[in-house]
């Protein structure tokens, strides 16, 4: 068997597969997050260590844990768990949706040299400024950091002893020089850390480290089991979803939205707000897009025609073309390809013809233009998407994802059930790290196809333009 561990912001999730990738066990613990200031997203990395120790008991309880071969590790990206000179943990971790280092942002951002080494705008989320922010507001705990872990690496440090990180969730710390698969010395040296506070790093599908004795004996695995390298929470999934070479991608329709793309090479366009990050296999890189509201569009707008996002798109039946009512999904502003955390969004071309069912629509357009402006994004720096998979809530809906295979030209993919995530995909790095090819990594057997509907480019792609020239115009209201 192989066990894959995913530490979500509001869960962790164990998930046992056996030799064929058959799920076999499964395990969640909650967490919750900490807000004492506006903006701010805080877990003691305690808190990791009760969810794995509960997720392990439990699926000891259900399973002989001695047949476990390695574990893989998933995780949510960029939080800074920073440790002292003994191992101790410093303050609680601070995480990737915290805003309270975004002054310090701007200015390492307003340095060439960080997009030109990690290959990305250094965003407020991003665990560099962070550190920024502690060495100018909590000096005493900046002067005691030793080692700084990301949030699944502290879970890898509690299971093994060792500090290591892996190259996929390392490029979201904008220290890495992305392009090289290594810490940069002068990115450190410029937020006061050096090359000695970093854990070592590893590619994804690499043995990290060995289980210590002690949980190996408490838990009832073998001792000596190897844990993969692992990776961030998207890359994670990308393996858990078989995306994994140039012209593969995937869409997630989740509370927000994300076009993640497989790359053989290095492709950075930071104005683009495109992510370029290495991927979790070697010598493989990937670009996201990331839209802020996806799902959450479709449910503000349920609420507030007071009806629920499953019966409003079950009540669209045929692709119709965009109407005059157009909808910008900017509810707490964007990030791909505008990085606008000011801009909101708007309705615009309402009339009298403009009923639940074309607002709807127009809710449902939106968003799958807003991914098309990802998609352009990517393309601009010559990624291609061959083949496209959805996953996530929002794709449940046939309507939205035969709008969003029309608005992008490509055929989309909605996989057989099943659980392609994080843990699916830390799974197989385990099976990877214990010797299997990459070849575990294919892509989920297909449920549907959703086909572009000719008749409908035309109209869609005069949709798109249309929604374009709106973002333009209400940028200027910001």
């Amino acid at each position: 068997m192989y066990l894959g561990l995913d530490l979500g912001t509001s869960g962790l999730k164990g998930l046992l597969v056996d030799e064929t990738q058959k799920v076999v066990g499964e395990a969640t613990a909650p967490l919750e997050v900490s807000r004492p200031h506006g903006g701010w997203s805080e877990q003691d990395p305690a808190d990791w260590v009760t969810a794995a120790e509960t997720v392990l008991g439990t699926l000891g309880q259900q399973h002989d844990l001695a047949g476990v071969r390695a574990i893989g590790l998933s995780g949510q990206m960029h939080g800074a768990t920073c440790l002292d000179a003994s191992d101790s943990v410093i303050r609680p971790s601070i995480l990737w949706n915290d805003t309270r280092s975004h002054a310090e942002a701007a200015r390492l951002d307003g340095d060439p040299d960080w997009r030109e080494i990690s290959g990305n705008i250094v965003f407020p989320g991003f665990t560099a400024p962070k550190i920024v922010w502690m060495r100018a507001k909590e000096p005493d705990n900046f002067d005691r950091i030793a080692k700084v872990l990301l949030p699944k690496d502290y879970l890898r440090f509690w299971l093994t002893g060792e500090h290591v990180a892996e190259m996929s969730d390392a490029a979201g710390t904008s220290w890495l020089d992305t392009g090289a698969r290594d810490w940069s010395d002068a990115l450190l040296e410029k937020t006061g850390l050096s090359r000695d506070h970093m854990p070592r790093l590893v590619e994804g599908s690499e043995v990290s480290a060995t289980i210590r004795g002690e949980i190996a004996r408490r838990f009832g695995l073998r001792e000596g089991t190897p844990v993969a390298g692992g990776g961030g929470d998207n890359a994670a999934s990308a393996i858990g979803a078989g995306v994994t070479k140039a012209g593969e991608a995937f869409v997630s329709l989740g509370t927000s939205g994300v076009l993640f793309a497989a790359n053989d090479r290095y492709r950075p366009d930071p104005p683009s707000a495109v992510h370029t990050f290495c991927h979790a296999l070697p010598e493989t890189w990937h670009q996201m897009g990331v839209i802020l509201a996806a799902t959450d569009a479709l449910n503000w707008y349920a609420r507030l025609v007071g009806s629920d996002a499953g019966r409003l798109t079950d009540e669209l039946v045929d692709l119709e073309a965009p109407g005059r009512t157009l909808f910008l999904p900017y509810l707490g502003g964007e990030r791909t390809p505008i990085n606008d955390a000011a801009i909101r969004g708007a309705f615009l071309g309402l009339e009298h013809a403009t009923d639940r069912a074309a607002a709807t629509r127009a809710v449902l357009e939106g968003v799958a233009f807003a991914i098309r402006d990802c998609r352009d994004a990517l393309a601009a720096t010559g990624t291609t998407i061959d083949s496209l998979i959805a996953v996530g809530g929002g794709s449940r809906s046939d309507y939205w994802l035969r709008a969003l295979a029309t608005a992008l030209g490509v055929s989309i993919d909605r996989p057989v059930a099943g659980d392609f995530g994080g843990a699916f995909g830390a799974a197989r790095l385990a099976m990877m790290a214990d010797g299997a090819g990459e070849e575990v990594a294919a892509p989920p057997e297909s449920e549907t196809r959703f086909d572009p509907d000719p008749a409908l480019t035309g109209a869609f792609d005069e949709g798109h333009a249309a929604y374009v020239a709106a973002r333009q115009a209400i940028g200027t209201l910001s």
